[in-house]
Formats: structure tokens, C-alpha cells, sequence
């Protein structure tokens, strides 16, 4: 999809909050902007995430996770052993 500018103004604070909390992320402040809006046009049109949420295997998927952070047993990757060049 072509991509288009957007110049927006906020408040100082909030922007530097919003290019932290990105960099923390490993993302663009673009992307996290993208994000969020992508989720509230979903939203507004009705095409809600409970379909993925209640699916079964995500629901498994999910309860795996936390197990494993709960007991410790999670297996922890830098961001370079993931996507290292």
C-alpha cells in the first residue's frame, strides 16, 4: 500500500514518552502510531480481535507462555540471536 505523510503535533512530553516507549520496542514511532490506529479502525468497523483471542489454539499458545514465565522455565533470546545478520 502507498504511504502517505501525516504531520501531527503533541505535546513535548508525550512525544518523547512515545520515542522511548518506540526505541524500548524496537520499533518506529510510525509503526507504533500505525498500530494503534489500525486496531481502533478495526474497532470502529466492527472486526474486533475476540475472533483471535477465543480461538483455541491461541488460547493454548497464551497459557503456555505464561506458564513458563511463571516458573521460570521460559527460554530467553537476545534480539540478535533472533534477528541477527
Amino acid at each position: 500500500m502507498a504511504k502517505t505523510r501525516l504531520n501531527i503535533s503533541l505535546d513535548h512530553d508525550l512525544a518523547e514518552f512515545a520515542k522511548v516507549f518506540a526505541a524500548e520496542n524496537r520499533i518506529s514511532v510510525a509503526d507504533m502510531i500505525t498500530q494503534y490506529l489500525l486496531a481502533l479502525k478495526r474497532r470502529v468497523e466492527g472486526e474486533q480481535m475476540e475472533k483471535i483471542l477465543a480461538h483455541p489454539a491461541f488460547q493454548k499458545a497464551m497459557e503456555d507462555a505464561q506458564a513458563k514465565l511463571r516458573t521460570g522455565t521460559a527460554e530467553w533470546h537476545s534480539y540478535d540471536d533472533v534477528f541477527g545478520d
